[in-house]
């Protein structure tokens, strides 16, 4: 176990409580891992959509009676690809890809190609598919960029484990599980399916591509800098009004973050990640699991059953993380974090001139009682009306965030 000492930035907490120490004991075990500081990331390829790997966490409701859709996430691939140097051909990948064999096992013409169970519709023409540059990957599978019929894509393969049967039978149902889902979800802010297809030794899941990649590697790029407080109220919006479709639906998100809002040419977000396996683009330096902890709601970090209030606290930080430009819980980890959230009640500091009807929204949604958290349709009632105050009375409002440590209040 990594010492006491290591763990500095807990707000009044002291490092040497044995509940500490157990609370990182349960969230470290069969997990591998490793806490690293927030300076030592970097931030990934712009673009894309987000990919899958099946999910192994134990983080979940046997309780509840929504549907779940899971997280895991991996890492990411550190390649010299260029998508302008790289010369598509109709039907097969770039010949930088020539030694890759996810998608040579994708675009073998030799090898027919499954359709999709129940949704022959959306099966994917790999004739019309053009294979770009691996932008993330993880232990079943990779996330490129490409085209299909001319538009961009992004192209998730996950592989066949051929030495564990029952592995692959789990991802078969989780891939027959994902298509329903994406073939099921249709709105202007969630994420557009393309189509899908199997081949004997790879599934293949096709998206739209967000050139403006995610809202945290937006917020990156901007050194933590403040979005104009009338595009971060647009934004928000788009993630509440996609939201609400999604829990209108009997669905839970369950990693609803910056990781996961993908920013398109219009600036509008569009929510991604809907998989039930899925590789995700990691900004965080330890497990993905633990990188979700900066968002994930109490209930769930303590594995106590929850409902689709859980997605209302990460909208919370989100909307925080909108306004202020940061990385929420900046001056900790995200075990640190999560120690912080579930044992002190720590929340981010709401910056003094927030207009008081989104210190409520933020205030309400990230409540430590789910039963306090207001539904979607409530929020976006209480965004619209942020959004007619703005456009009235402040137009050139924008946060100036100088905020000191510490970074969190309880």
């Amino acid at each position: 176990m990594l010492e006491g000492p290591k763990f500095t930035g807990i707000i009044g907490i002291n490092n040497n409580d044995n509940n500490f120490y157990e609370f990182y004991q349960k969230l470290g075990e069969n997990s591998n891992m490793s806490v690293d500081s927030y300076s030592s990331l970097r931030a990934g390829n712009g673009g894309g959509s987000v990919a899958m790997s099946v999910d192994t966490s134990s983080v979940g409701s046997n309780d509840s009676h929504t549907r779940i859709l899971n997280h895991q996430g991996l890492r990411h691939v550190n390649n010299n690809y260029s998508t302008a140097n790289s010369v598509n051909h109709r039907g097969r990948v770039t010949h930088h890809l020539s030694d890759d064999a996810m998608a040579q096992a994708l675009m073998d013409t030799s090898v027919p190609t499954g359709g999709l169970e129940n949704f022959e519709e959306w099966t994917t023409d790999l004739r019309k598919l053009n294979m770009g540059p691996a932008f993330a990957q993880g232990a079943f599978g990779k996330l490129y960029r490409g085209t299909y019929d001319g538009e961009e894509v992004a192209i998730k393969i996950l592989e066949r484990p051929e030495s564990d049967p029952e592995r692959a039978q789990v991802m078969e149902q989780q891939f027959q599980q994902e298509v329903m889902m994406l073939a099921t979800l249709k709105h202007p802010n969630i994420v557009r399916f393309i189509g899908g297809c199997r081949k004997p030794m790879v599934w293949c899941i096709v998206t739209e591509y967000a050139k403006g990649g995610s809202v945290r590697q937006f917020l990156m790029k901007r050194q933590n800098r403040s979005v104009p407080l009338k595009l971060a109220v647009k934004q928000a919006l788009d993630v509440a009004r996609g939201m609400e479709y999604v829990h209108g639906l009997g669905l839970i998100h369950r990693d609803l973050k910056s990781d996961n809002l993908l920013i398109f040419s219009d600036k509008s977000i569009k929510i991604a990640d809907f998989g039930v396996a899925r590789i995700e683009v990691r900004t965080e330096g330890m497990t993905p699991e633990t990188g979700t902890y900066r968002w994930m709601a109490p209930e769930m970090i303590q594995h106590r059953p929850y409902t689709q209030k859980v997605d209302v606290y990460s909208f919370g930080i989100v909307l925080w993380e909108l306004i202020t430009g940061m990385l929420p819980f900046q001056n900790m980890t995200a075990v640190q974090a999560a120690f912080a959230v579930v044992n002190k009640g720590v929340r981010p500091v709401i910056p003094t001139d927030c207009l008081p009807v989104l210190a409520e929204i933020m205030t309400r949604c990230w409540d430590a009682n789910p039963d306090v958290r207001p539904p979607f349709s409530e929020v976006v009632k209480m965004l619209e009306h942020a959004e007619t105050e703005i456009m009235t009375t402040v137009r050139k409002a924008r946060f100036r965030c100088c905020m000191t440590q510490p970074m969190t209040t309880d």
